[in-house]
Protein backbone atom coordinates (compact mmCIF):
# COMPACT_ATOMS: atom_id res chain seq x y z
CA UNK A 1 0.00 0.00 0.00
CA UNK A 2 2.49 2.46 1.29
CA UNK A 3 4.79 1.71 -2.76
CA UNK A 4 1.68 2.21 -4.39
CA UNK A 5 1.10 5.88 -2.33
CA UNK A 6 4.54 6.36 -3.51
CA UNK A 7 3.97 5.89 -6.66
CA UNK A 8 0.81 7.97 -7.17
CA UNK A 9 2.37 10.67 -5.48
CA UNK A 10 5.59 10.34 -8.23
CA UNK A 11 3.44 10.62 -11.03
CA UNK A 12 1.34 13.45 -9.56
CA UNK A 13 4.93 15.69 -9.39
CA UNK A 14 5.33 14.33 -12.73
CA UNK A 15 2.40 15.53 -14.12
CA UNK A 16 2.71 18.73 -12.20
CA UNK A 17 6.41 18.85 -13.82
CA UNK A 18 5.34 18.87 -17.34
CA UNK A 19 2.21 21.39 -16.83
CA UNK A 20 4.76 24.26 -15.97
CA UNK A 21 4.10 27.27 -13.80
CA UNK A 22 0.53 28.34 -13.42
CA UNK A 23 1.44 32.45 -13.82
CA UNK A 24 3.89 34.17 -15.99
CA UNK A 25 7.54 33.89 -13.49
CA UNK A 26 8.26 37.61 -15.01
CA UNK A 27 5.39 39.20 -16.86
CA UNK A 28 6.21 42.72 -18.37
CA UNK A 29 6.76 45.76 -16.31
CA UNK A 30 9.87 44.12 -15.12
CA UNK A 31 12.56 46.75 -13.91
CA UNK A 32 15.55 47.94 -16.29
CA UNK A 33 18.46 49.92 -15.80
CA UNK A 34 21.41 48.09 -14.62
CA UNK A 35 23.07 48.10 -17.89
CA UNK A 36 24.86 51.56 -17.99
CA UNK A 37 26.78 52.21 -21.35
CA UNK A 38 27.96 55.60 -20.21
CA UNK A 39 29.51 56.99 -17.02
CA UNK A 40 28.34 59.98 -15.21
CA UNK A 41 30.53 62.01 -16.95
CA UNK A 42 29.49 60.62 -20.21
CA UNK A 43 26.01 61.88 -19.86
CA UNK A 44 26.19 65.25 -18.39
CA UNK A 45 29.22 66.03 -21.13
CA UNK A 46 26.46 65.16 -23.78
CA UNK A 47 23.77 66.48 -22.01
CA UNK A 48 25.99 69.79 -21.83
CA UNK A 49 26.64 69.48 -25.40
CA UNK A 50 22.59 68.98 -26.45
CA UNK A 51 22.14 72.10 -24.26
CA UNK A 52 24.55 74.57 -25.84
CA UNK A 53 23.07 73.26 -29.51
CA UNK A 54 19.46 74.20 -28.66
CA UNK A 55 20.86 77.33 -27.01
CA UNK A 56 23.29 78.89 -29.92
CA UNK A 57 22.44 77.25 -33.04
CA UNK A 58 18.79 76.78 -32.45
CA UNK A 59 16.35 75.24 -34.19
CA UNK A 60 15.40 75.67 -37.72
CA UNK A 61 11.95 75.83 -39.72
CA UNK A 62 9.84 76.97 -36.75
CA UNK A 63 6.39 77.26 -38.42
CA UNK A 64 4.70 80.74 -36.89
CA UNK A 65 2.50 79.41 -34.73
CA UNK A 66 4.80 77.20 -33.19
CA UNK A 67 6.93 80.17 -33.29
CA UNK A 68 4.74 82.49 -31.32
CA UNK A 69 4.77 79.96 -28.65
CA UNK A 70 7.87 79.08 -28.32
CA UNK A 71 8.79 83.08 -27.72
CA UNK A 72 6.06 83.33 -25.45
CA UNK A 73 7.67 80.47 -23.08
CA UNK A 74 11.23 82.26 -23.23
CA UNK A 75 12.66 81.47 -26.42
CA UNK A 76 14.89 83.72 -28.57
CA UNK A 77 14.74 84.91 -31.95
CA UNK A 78 18.43 84.18 -33.29
CA UNK A 79 17.27 86.67 -36.18
CA UNK A 80 18.84 84.19 -38.81
CA UNK A 81 15.18 82.26 -39.70
CA UNK A 82 16.43 79.95 -36.37
CA UNK A 83 15.09 80.12 -32.75
CA UNK A 84 17.00 79.38 -29.46
CA UNK A 85 16.06 77.25 -26.75
CA UNK A 86 17.92 78.92 -23.94
CA UNK A 87 19.19 76.79 -21.50
CA UNK A 88 17.11 77.84 -18.57
CA UNK A 89 13.88 76.94 -20.73
CA UNK A 90 15.12 73.71 -21.43
CA UNK A 91 15.88 72.87 -17.59
CA UNK A 92 13.08 74.32 -16.61
CA UNK A 93 10.55 72.59 -19.43
CA UNK A 94 11.69 68.70 -17.51
CA UNK A 95 11.35 69.99 -14.38
CA UNK A 96 7.88 70.87 -15.06
CA UNK A 97 6.97 67.53 -17.71
CA UNK A 98 5.37 64.51 -17.05
CA UNK A 99 7.72 61.82 -15.36
CA UNK A 100 5.15 58.97 -15.23
CA UNK A 101 1.55 59.04 -16.91
CA UNK A 102 -0.98 55.73 -17.50
CA UNK A 103 -0.88 54.06 -20.90
CA UNK A 104 -4.87 52.80 -21.23
CA UNK A 105 -6.17 50.46 -22.67
CA UNK A 106 -9.98 50.35 -23.48
CA UNK A 107 -9.67 47.35 -20.65
CA UNK A 108 -8.76 48.77 -18.06
CA UNK A 109 -6.57 46.00 -16.75
CA UNK A 110 -4.50 45.57 -20.03
CA UNK A 111 -3.49 49.44 -19.60
CA UNK A 112 0.41 50.12 -18.24
CA UNK A 113 2.18 52.43 -16.37
CA UNK A 114 4.76 54.40 -18.10
CA UNK A 115 8.11 55.90 -16.84
CA UNK A 116 10.57 55.24 -13.82
CA UNK A 117 12.29 52.25 -14.46
CA UNK A 118 9.38 49.55 -15.44
CA UNK A 119 10.29 48.32 -19.22
CA UNK A 120 7.44 47.41 -21.50
CA UNK A 121 7.87 45.64 -25.56
CA UNK A 122 5.36 46.85 -27.97
CA UNK A 123 5.37 47.53 -31.75
CA UNK A 124 5.97 49.79 -34.31
CA UNK A 125 6.93 50.25 -37.55
CA UNK A 126 5.82 51.22 -41.04
CA UNK A 127 6.38 48.06 -43.09
CA UNK A 128 5.29 48.30 -46.39
CA UNK A 129 5.44 44.46 -47.08
CA UNK A 130 4.96 41.13 -45.20
CA UNK A 131 6.31 38.01 -45.44
CA UNK A 132 3.73 35.97 -46.39
CA UNK A 133 2.67 32.84 -44.11
CA UNK A 134 1.72 30.50 -47.39
CA UNK A 135 4.86 31.49 -50.11
CA UNK A 136 7.22 32.75 -47.24
CA UNK A 137 8.07 35.43 -49.51
CA UNK A 138 7.43 39.15 -49.34
CA UNK A 139 4.59 40.56 -51.09
CA UNK A 140 3.06 44.11 -50.42
CA UNK A 141 1.11 45.13 -46.89
CA UNK A 142 -2.55 45.46 -46.98
CA UNK A 143 -5.24 46.69 -44.52
CA UNK A 144 -6.52 42.68 -44.25
CA UNK A 145 -2.81 42.47 -42.88
CA UNK A 146 -3.12 45.25 -40.41
CA UNK A 147 -6.79 43.79 -39.25
CA UNK A 148 -4.14 40.24 -39.01
CA UNK A 149 -1.54 41.86 -37.27
CA UNK A 150 -3.49 43.36 -34.93
CA UNK A 151 -5.70 40.52 -34.01
CA UNK A 152 -2.88 37.98 -33.32
CA UNK A 153 -0.92 40.39 -31.46
CA UNK A 154 -4.35 40.74 -28.90
CA UNK A 155 -3.33 37.37 -27.98
CA UNK A 156 0.42 37.73 -27.10
CA UNK A 157 0.97 38.73 -23.33
CA UNK A 158 4.03 40.00 -23.80
CA UNK A 159 3.50 42.58 -26.46
CA UNK A 160 1.93 45.51 -24.05
CA UNK A 161 0.68 47.86 -26.40
CA UNK A 162 0.04 47.83 -30.06
CA UNK A 163 1.13 50.26 -32.98
CA UNK A 164 0.20 49.73 -36.37
CA UNK A 165 3.48 47.67 -37.57
CA UNK A 166 2.56 47.94 -41.60
CA UNK A 167 0.89 50.28 -43.80
CA UNK A 168 -1.75 49.26 -45.68
CA UNK A 169 -0.42 50.07 -49.66
CA UNK A 170 -3.69 48.96 -50.81
CA UNK A 171 -5.55 52.30 -49.63
CA UNK A 172 -4.02 54.95 -51.53
CA UNK A 173 -6.01 58.03 -50.29
CA UNK A 174 -4.39 59.33 -46.74
CA UNK A 175 -7.37 60.30 -45.07
CA UNK A 176 -9.00 56.44 -45.87
CA UNK A 177 -5.66 54.89 -44.80
CA UNK A 178 -5.47 57.07 -41.64
CA UNK A 179 -9.37 56.03 -40.50
CA UNK A 180 -9.07 52.27 -41.58
CA UNK A 181 -6.00 52.07 -39.74
CA UNK A 182 -7.75 53.42 -36.55
CA UNK A 183 -10.97 51.50 -37.38
CA UNK A 184 -8.62 48.06 -37.17
CA UNK A 185 -6.91 48.85 -33.93
CA UNK A 186 -10.54 49.56 -32.31
CA UNK A 187 -12.00 46.20 -33.92
CA UNK A 188 -9.30 43.83 -33.11
CA UNK A 189 -7.73 44.59 -29.54
CA UNK A 190 -8.70 46.50 -25.90
CA UNK A 191 -4.73 46.82 -25.82
CA UNK A 192 -3.42 50.46 -25.54
CA UNK A 193 -2.64 51.64 -29.06
CA UNK A 194 -1.04 53.87 -30.61
CA UNK A 195 -1.34 55.35 -34.59
CA UNK A 196 -0.40 58.10 -36.71
CA UNK A 197 -2.57 61.02 -38.72
CA UNK A 198 -0.82 61.66 -41.78
CA UNK A 199 -2.46 65.83 -41.67
CA UNK A 200 -3.77 67.61 -38.90
CA UNK A 201 -7.20 68.11 -40.25
CA UNK A 202 -7.76 63.72 -39.59
CA UNK A 203 -7.44 64.05 -36.18
CA UNK A 204 -10.86 66.08 -35.63
CA UNK A 205 -13.32 63.21 -37.50
CA UNK A 206 -11.08 60.33 -36.19
CA UNK A 207 -11.70 61.51 -32.44
CA UNK A 208 -15.43 61.05 -33.45
CA UNK A 209 -14.60 57.71 -33.90
CA UNK A 210 -12.79 57.30 -30.48
CA UNK A 211 -15.79 58.91 -29.20
CA UNK A 212 -18.34 56.38 -30.29
CA UNK A 213 -16.09 53.12 -29.22
CA UNK A 214 -15.32 55.20 -25.63
CA UNK A 215 -19.53 55.87 -25.25
CA UNK A 216 -20.15 59.39 -26.29
CA UNK A 217 -18.83 62.77 -27.07
CA UNK A 218 -15.95 63.61 -25.10
CA UNK A 219 -15.32 60.18 -23.45
CA UNK A 220 -12.47 59.70 -25.25
CA UNK A 221 -10.22 62.95 -23.87
CA UNK A 222 -11.51 61.80 -20.37
CA UNK A 223 -9.62 58.80 -20.87
CA UNK A 224 -7.78 58.54 -23.71
CA UNK A 225 -6.85 54.70 -24.94
CA UNK A 226 -4.68 56.30 -28.03
CA UNK A 227 -1.01 57.13 -28.23
CA UNK A 228 -0.30 59.45 -31.42
CA UNK A 229 3.22 58.49 -33.45
CA UNK A 230 4.57 62.32 -34.27
CA UNK A 231 7.72 63.32 -35.73
CA UNK A 232 7.80 66.88 -35.43
CA UNK A 233 11.85 67.51 -35.39
CA UNK A 234 13.58 66.77 -38.79
CA UNK A 235 17.27 66.09 -38.98
CA UNK A 236 19.51 67.48 -37.98
CA UNK A 237 17.66 70.52 -35.98
CA UNK A 238 14.70 71.79 -37.61
CA UNK A 239 11.19 71.29 -37.17
CA UNK A 240 8.65 69.95 -39.98
CA UNK A 241 5.31 71.75 -40.37
CA UNK A 242 3.10 69.03 -41.04
CA UNK A 243 4.06 67.28 -37.72
CA UNK A 244 3.99 70.01 -35.65
CA UNK A 245 0.28 70.84 -36.94
CA UNK A 246 -0.28 67.15 -36.08
CA UNK A 247 0.84 67.83 -32.23
CA UNK A 248 -1.28 70.79 -32.00
CA UNK A 249 -4.67 68.92 -32.63
CA UNK A 250 -3.30 66.03 -30.74
CA UNK A 251 -2.65 68.04 -27.49
CA UNK A 252 -5.77 69.49 -27.84
CA UNK A 253 -7.81 66.43 -27.76
CA UNK A 254 -5.58 65.03 -24.94
CA UNK A 255 -3.51 62.57 -26.49
CA UNK A 256 -0.97 61.04 -25.37
CA UNK A 257 2.07 61.81 -27.55
CA UNK A 258 5.57 59.80 -28.62
CA UNK A 259 7.00 62.73 -29.91
CA UNK A 260 9.62 60.35 -32.35
CA UNK A 261 13.42 61.64 -33.00
CA UNK A 262 14.85 58.91 -35.99
CA UNK A 263 17.94 60.65 -37.03
CA UNK A 264 20.53 58.08 -38.63
CA UNK A 265 24.02 58.45 -37.84
CA UNK A 266 26.73 59.53 -40.78
CA UNK A 267 23.90 60.57 -42.52
CA UNK A 268 21.49 63.11 -40.46
CA UNK A 269 22.91 62.87 -37.45
CA UNK A 270 27.35 62.59 -36.81
CA UNK A 271 28.52 59.46 -36.98
CA UNK A 272 30.51 59.17 -33.99
CA UNK A 273 28.72 57.42 -31.19
CA UNK A 274 28.88 60.45 -28.59
CA UNK A 275 27.73 63.22 -31.41
CA UNK A 276 25.20 61.51 -32.09
CA UNK A 277 23.99 61.18 -28.78
CA UNK A 278 24.62 64.84 -28.54
CA UNK A 279 22.51 65.58 -31.57
CA UNK A 280 19.48 63.38 -30.99
CA UNK A 281 19.26 64.40 -27.71
CA UNK A 282 18.67 67.94 -28.31
CA UNK A 283 16.42 67.32 -31.21
CA UNK A 284 14.38 65.30 -28.74
CA UNK A 285 14.72 67.75 -26.14
CA UNK A 286 13.26 70.60 -28.42
CA UNK A 287 10.21 68.39 -28.62
CA UNK A 288 9.61 68.29 -25.16
CA UNK A 289 9.91 72.12 -24.93
CA UNK A 290 7.30 72.42 -28.00
CA UNK A 291 5.15 70.40 -26.51
CA UNK A 292 5.35 71.74 -22.77
CA UNK A 293 4.81 75.13 -24.14
CA UNK A 294 1.63 74.04 -25.90
CA UNK A 295 0.27 72.51 -23.43
CA UNK A 296 2.80 72.30 -19.78
CA UNK A 297 2.77 68.76 -17.92
CA UNK A 298 0.87 66.83 -21.45
CA UNK A 299 1.56 63.18 -21.20
CA UNK A 300 5.24 62.53 -23.93
CA UNK A 301 6.89 59.71 -24.21
CA UNK A 302 10.60 61.00 -24.90
CA UNK A 303 11.26 58.64 -28.07
CA UNK A 304 15.27 59.08 -28.82
CA UNK A 305 15.60 56.79 -31.41
CA UNK A 306 19.32 56.62 -32.53
CA UNK A 307 19.19 54.82 -36.16
CA UNK A 308 22.48 53.82 -37.97
CA UNK A 309 23.28 53.40 -41.42
CA UNK A 310 26.03 50.97 -43.32
CA UNK A 311 28.31 53.82 -44.11
CA UNK A 312 29.63 51.42 -46.66
CA UNK A 313 26.30 51.65 -48.49
CA UNK A 314 24.04 54.34 -47.31
CA UNK A 315 21.12 51.39 -46.04
CA UNK A 316 19.55 51.61 -43.20
CA UNK A 317 21.10 49.12 -40.59
CA UNK A 318 18.31 47.68 -37.99
CA UNK A 319 20.74 44.92 -36.26
CA UNK A 320 24.09 45.24 -35.07
CA UNK A 321 26.25 46.07 -31.90
CA UNK A 322 25.85 50.20 -32.78
CA UNK A 323 22.14 49.98 -32.35
CA UNK A 324 22.20 48.07 -29.64
CA UNK A 325 24.57 50.23 -27.74
CA UNK A 326 23.20 53.67 -29.16
CA UNK A 327 19.83 52.82 -27.89
CA UNK A 328 20.78 51.37 -24.65
CA UNK A 329 22.42 54.74 -24.01
CA UNK A 330 19.82 57.03 -25.09
CA UNK A 331 17.21 54.87 -22.47
CA UNK A 332 19.92 55.64 -20.35
CA UNK A 333 20.31 59.41 -21.03
CA UNK A 334 16.42 59.32 -20.94
CA UNK A 335 15.60 58.01 -17.61
CA UNK A 336 18.95 59.84 -15.74
CA UNK A 337 16.71 63.35 -16.90
CA UNK A 338 13.64 61.80 -15.41
CA UNK A 339 11.67 61.74 -18.57
CA UNK A 340 9.54 58.40 -19.68
CA UNK A 341 12.13 56.69 -22.18
CA UNK A 342 11.10 55.70 -25.86
CA UNK A 343 13.48 53.79 -27.83
CA UNK A 344 13.39 51.29 -30.55
CA UNK A 345 15.04 47.46 -30.71
CA UNK A 346 14.41 44.36 -32.95
CA UNK A 347 14.58 46.37 -36.28
CA UNK A 348 16.67 43.02 -37.70
CA UNK A 349 17.91 42.73 -41.34
CA UNK A 350 17.36 39.27 -41.94
CA UNK A 351 14.78 39.10 -44.40
CA UNK A 352 13.82 34.97 -43.19
CA UNK A 353 13.63 33.62 -40.02
CA UNK A 354 17.13 32.43 -39.39
CA UNK A 355 20.03 32.71 -37.58
CA UNK A 356 21.08 36.45 -38.34
CA UNK A 357 17.01 37.07 -37.41
CA UNK A 358 17.89 35.73 -33.84
CA UNK A 359 21.37 37.40 -33.38
CA UNK A 360 20.06 40.54 -34.03
CA UNK A 361 17.53 40.85 -32.12
CA UNK A 362 18.37 38.81 -28.68
CA UNK A 363 21.53 41.29 -29.04
CA UNK A 364 19.33 44.52 -29.40
CA UNK A 365 15.91 43.96 -27.45
CA UNK A 366 18.23 42.96 -24.18
CA UNK A 367 20.41 46.03 -24.32
CA UNK A 368 17.63 48.36 -24.68
CA UNK A 369 16.08 46.21 -21.93
CA UNK A 370 18.69 46.08 -19.19
CA UNK A 371 19.57 49.52 -19.82
CA UNK A 372 15.85 50.43 -18.49
CA UNK A 373 14.03 51.81 -21.77
CA UNK A 374 10.25 52.19 -20.74
CA UNK A 375 9.20 51.87 -24.18
CA UNK A 376 10.82 50.26 -26.62
CA UNK A 377 9.29 49.94 -29.78
CA UNK A 378 9.71 47.61 -33.37
CA UNK A 379 10.46 44.99 -30.78
CA UNK A 380 8.08 42.51 -32.06
CA UNK A 381 7.01 40.89 -35.84
CA UNK A 382 9.40 43.76 -37.46
CA UNK A 383 12.31 42.14 -40.17
CA UNK A 384 14.21 43.10 -43.64
CA UNK A 385 15.26 46.64 -42.16
CA UNK A 386 12.01 47.29 -40.92
CA UNK A 387 10.99 47.34 -44.21
CA UNK A 388 9.21 43.79 -43.69
CA UNK A 389 6.63 42.23 -40.90
CA UNK A 390 6.38 38.88 -40.17
CA UNK A 391 3.12 37.10 -38.40
CA UNK A 392 5.82 33.97 -37.24
CA UNK A 393 8.25 37.19 -35.91
CA UNK A 394 5.69 38.52 -33.75
CA UNK A 395 5.26 34.44 -32.27
CA UNK A 396 8.84 34.07 -31.97
CA UNK A 397 9.80 37.56 -30.23
CA UNK A 398 6.92 37.22 -27.70
CA UNK A 399 8.71 34.42 -26.45
CA UNK A 400 12.06 36.35 -26.87
CA UNK A 401 10.63 38.77 -24.38
CA UNK A 402 9.63 36.52 -21.99
CA UNK A 403 13.21 35.25 -21.78
CA UNK A 404 14.13 39.12 -21.33
CA UNK A 405 11.60 39.82 -18.80
CA UNK A 406 13.12 36.93 -17.09
CA UNK A 407 16.69 37.99 -17.40
CA UNK A 408 15.15 41.84 -15.89
CA UNK A 409 13.30 40.71 -12.79
CA UNK A 410 17.30 38.89 -11.43
CA UNK A 411 18.28 36.96 -8.96
CA UNK A 412 16.19 37.48 -5.64
CA UNK A 413 18.12 36.20 -2.52
CA UNK A 414 16.48 35.27 0.33
CA UNK A 415 17.30 32.85 3.43
CA UNK A 416 14.37 30.55 2.12
CA UNK A 417 15.77 30.68 -1.60
CA UNK A 418 19.21 30.15 -0.46
CA UNK A 419 18.07 26.66 0.78
CA UNK A 420 20.73 25.64 3.61
CA UNK A 421 17.77 22.76 4.84
CA UNK A 422 17.05 21.86 1.47
CA UNK A 423 20.67 20.94 0.35
CA UNK A 424 20.69 19.48 3.62
CA UNK A 425 17.51 16.93 2.83
CA UNK A 426 18.79 16.35 -0.74
CA UNK A 427 22.35 15.33 0.18
CA UNK A 428 21.39 13.21 3.19
CA UNK A 429 17.87 11.94 1.83
CA UNK A 430 17.19 10.57 -2.00
CA UNK A 431 20.84 12.47 -3.43
CA UNK A 432 18.85 14.94 -5.94
CA UNK A 433 16.48 17.98 -5.79
CA UNK A 434 13.95 16.87 -8.18
CA UNK A 435 11.02 16.07 -5.85
CA UNK A 436 11.74 18.56 -3.06
CA UNK A 437 8.88 21.45 -2.28
CA UNK A 438 11.62 23.75 -2.69
CA UNK A 439 11.74 22.45 -6.06
CA UNK A 440 8.30 22.60 -6.85
CA UNK A 441 7.74 25.95 -5.63
CA UNK A 442 11.02 27.49 -7.39
CA UNK A 443 9.17 25.83 -10.85
CA UNK A 444 6.07 27.78 -10.17
CA UNK A 445 7.66 31.00 -9.27
CA UNK A 446 10.95 31.02 -11.01
CA UNK A 447 11.26 29.92 -14.61
CA UNK A 448 9.86 30.23 -18.15
CA UNK A 449 8.73 27.34 -20.13
CA UNK A 450 9.21 28.02 -24.36
CA UNK A 451 6.58 26.89 -26.27
CA UNK A 452 8.50 27.26 -29.63
CA UNK A 453 12.21 27.08 -28.63
CA UNK A 454 13.11 22.85 -29.08
CA UNK A 455 14.17 21.21 -25.63
CA UNK A 456 13.58 17.59 -26.88
CA UNK A 457 16.59 15.24 -26.89
CA UNK A 458 17.67 14.82 -30.80
CA UNK A 459 15.98 11.85 -31.60
CA UNK A 460 12.47 13.03 -30.39
CA UNK A 461 13.01 16.30 -32.39
CA UNK A 462 13.57 14.23 -35.42
CA UNK A 463 10.55 11.70 -34.96
CA UNK A 464 8.46 14.77 -35.01
CA UNK A 465 9.50 15.78 -38.18
CA UNK A 466 12.82 17.98 -37.48
CA UNK A 467 10.65 20.98 -36.93
CA UNK A 468 12.29 24.47 -37.22
CA UNK A 469 11.34 27.43 -35.27
CA UNK A 470 10.10 29.34 -38.29
CA UNK A 471 7.91 26.27 -39.05
CA UNK A 472 6.55 26.16 -35.27
CA UNK A 473 6.03 29.60 -35.10
CA UNK A 474 4.00 29.56 -38.63
CA UNK A 475 1.86 26.91 -37.15
CA UNK A 476 0.78 28.96 -33.99
CA UNK A 477 0.25 31.93 -36.35
CA UNK A 478 -1.93 30.18 -37.72
CA UNK A 479 -4.06 29.03 -35.47
CA UNK A 480 -4.53 32.16 -33.71
CA UNK A 481 -5.47 33.75 -37.03
CA UNK A 482 -8.38 31.00 -37.59
CA UNK A 483 -9.67 30.62 -34.10
CA UNK A 484 -9.43 34.43 -32.80
CA UNK A 485 -12.19 36.81 -34.15
CA UNK A 486 -12.60 38.98 -31.73
CA UNK A 487 -15.40 41.68 -32.18
CA UNK A 488 -14.50 44.30 -29.50
CA UNK A 489 -16.83 46.48 -31.21
CA UNK A 490 -20.17 45.80 -30.72
CA UNK A 491 -23.16 46.53 -33.87
CA UNK A 492 -24.13 49.60 -32.27
CA UNK A 493 -20.46 50.89 -31.96
CA UNK A 494 -19.37 49.43 -35.61
CA UNK A 495 -22.36 50.84 -37.31
CA UNK A 496 -22.14 54.08 -36.00
CA UNK A 497 -18.72 54.11 -37.24
CA UNK A 498 -19.66 52.73 -40.89
CA UNK A 499 -22.49 55.24 -41.49
CA UNK A 500 -19.95 57.93 -40.44
CA UNK A 501 -16.95 56.56 -42.18
CA UNK A 502 -15.94 54.78 -44.86
CA UNK A 503 -14.59 51.33 -44.00
CA UNK A 504 -13.27 49.34 -46.39
CA UNK A 505 -13.56 45.82 -46.44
Amino acid sequence: MAATGRRSGRRERMAQRAAGPAANPAPPGQLGGLYKPLSDSDLQSIYDTALRLLEELGMGEVPGRLADVLLAAGAVDLGNDRISLPRSLVTETITKAAKTFTFNGRDPARSIDVGGKAVHFGTGGAAVQVLDLDSQTYRAATLHDLHDFTRLQDTLSNVSWFTRCCIATDVPDPYDLDVNTAYALLKNTTKPVATAFTLAEHVDPIIEMFDIAAGGKGAFAARPFVKAHISPVISPMRFGEDAVDVTFECLKHNIPVSCITAAQAGATAPATLAGFLAQSLAETLASLVMVNAIKPGHPMVFSNWPLVIDLRTGAFAGGGGEIAVLNAASAQLSNWLGLPSGVAASMSDAKAIDAQYGVEKGITSLAAALAGGNLIYESSGMTASLLGASFEAFILDDEMHSATYRALRGVEVSEENLGYDAICEAVLGDGHFLGGAQTMAAMERDYFYPDIADRDTPKTWEDKGAPDAWEMARAKAREVLDTHHPAYLNPAQDKAIRKQFRILG
